[in-house]
């Protein structure tokens, strides 16, 4: 199978170069446009990412000697489309929220498949905010979008915020299995990296916990909402609950995201038992299309008092699997757990690519 080309927007950026990593020896996917700001137009890639470059790993045969385009100018992406080297985007890009939105509809519009890690366009109703184990059918709003739009080929989706990735998994797992969940209590201790860089200054972070991230709480308790719906008249419509309330703090950690979790279930209560069986044996994703970034198991569960921790199971299934542990009863709701994901992997590059992967097996890409 020949591979489908890429860009990236915001290439240079710490998710960017993410994406180009991830990249590098996919199977599908072949990195073969890039664009960032107008400073790194113009130059090779190898220049512009020279002393930028924040990752152990490089960037991958071919990348270092692309071209880097102008993110702004979306007709030399639509440009190389015509010429066969950029079928669609990943965008990460890193702007004000309103330019983000405007942007990425302008490549939509010029027929631009685009699949986003920015906030922007979250809360349009009609664009798929997707975690492929949980709401694959929502990528089906596509084709409402682009008749909503008057957009031909292109389209808009995206990835929710990285702070809810450790537990929407499990959540849906049990609501699967027809457990109505109630009420959710969070509490997130989100590594610097998600940040980005140079992220919060070194002296905030030495010695500290910083117990407020802008934006955070608000997107970890709409967003689920939005994830957990259902579509209706060429929309999606929140589902109504659970109710959520999350406190989010930035901690001293370089990757992984952990989220302390406890649960209240509706008149049916599952046992620990069933719980952990429906964790661990949780498979969503169709086997046969073989997903290249999908873990074998997004569900890990791990049974040492002490785990998961971020430097230990981080890299659980190359980064995209969820780590569970610390499973027990609940004092004041039913149920509470901690579960641990990358941050950058899950919950940015990787994430994004797998909705790439989802999207092409759904015949959309």
């Amino acid at each position: 199978m020949s591979k489908i080309p890429v860009g990236i927007l915001g290439a240079t950026g710490m998710v960017g170069q993410m994406y180009i990593t991830l990249l590098a020896e996919h199977p599908w996917f072949e990195v073969r446009y890039v664009a960032a700001s107008p400073r790194s137009a113009g130059k090779p890639f190898r220049d512009a990412a020279a002393g930028r470059w924040r990752l152990r790993t490089g960037w991958g045969a071919g990348v270092g000697e692309l071209t880097v385009e102008d993110a702004n100018d979306v007709s030399r992406a639509v440009k190389a489309q015509g010429e066969g080297r950029c079928s669609f985007v990943f965008s990460a890009l890193d702007m004000e929220k309103e330019t983000i939105r405007a942007l990425e509809e302008a490549y939509a519009a010029g027929g631009i498949p685009v699949v986003s890690n920015a906030s922007a366009n979250r809360w349009v109703s009609d664009i798929p905010m997707l975690i492929p184990e949980v709401n694959p059918r929502h990528a089906d709003i596509i084709p409402f979008q682009q008749k909503n739009h008057r957009w031909d080929r292109g389209f808009i989706a995206v990835k929710p915020n990285c702070s809810i990735q450790s537990y929407m998994i499990p959540l849906h797992a049990l609501m699967q299995h027809g457990y109505e969940l109630r009420r959710v209590f969070v509490t997130t201790l989100q590594a610097i990296s998600g940040a980005g860089y140079p992220g919060v200054p070194g002296w905030d972070m030495v010695d500290n916990l910083i117990p407020f991230i802008s934006g955070e709480e608000e997107k970890s308790e709409r967003e689920p909402l939005k994830i957990f719906g259902s579509l209706k008249d060429g929309a999606i419509v929140n589902a109504p609950g659970p109710k959520i309330s999350a406190h989010c703090n930035r901690v001293p950690v370089t990757d992984g995201h952990t989220a302390c979790v406890s649960l209240e279930f509706g008149s049916k209560k599952p046992s620990l038992e069933e719980i952990k069986k429906i964790w661990a044996d949780f498979k969503a994703l169709p086997q046969e299309a073989g997903f290249p970034m999908a873990p074998d198991y997004p569900i890990v569960l791990r049974e040492e008092a002490d785990r998961p921790q971020p430097r230990q199971d981080r890299d659980a299934g190359q980064g995209m699997a969820v780590s569970l542990g610390r499973i027990r009863p609940c004092n004041v709701f039913d149920l509470r757990f901690t579960a641990l994901s990358h941050n950058t992997v899950r919950g940015a590059a990787g994430g994004g690519i797998l909705n790439a992967e989802l999207l092409k097996h759904r015949g959309y890409l």
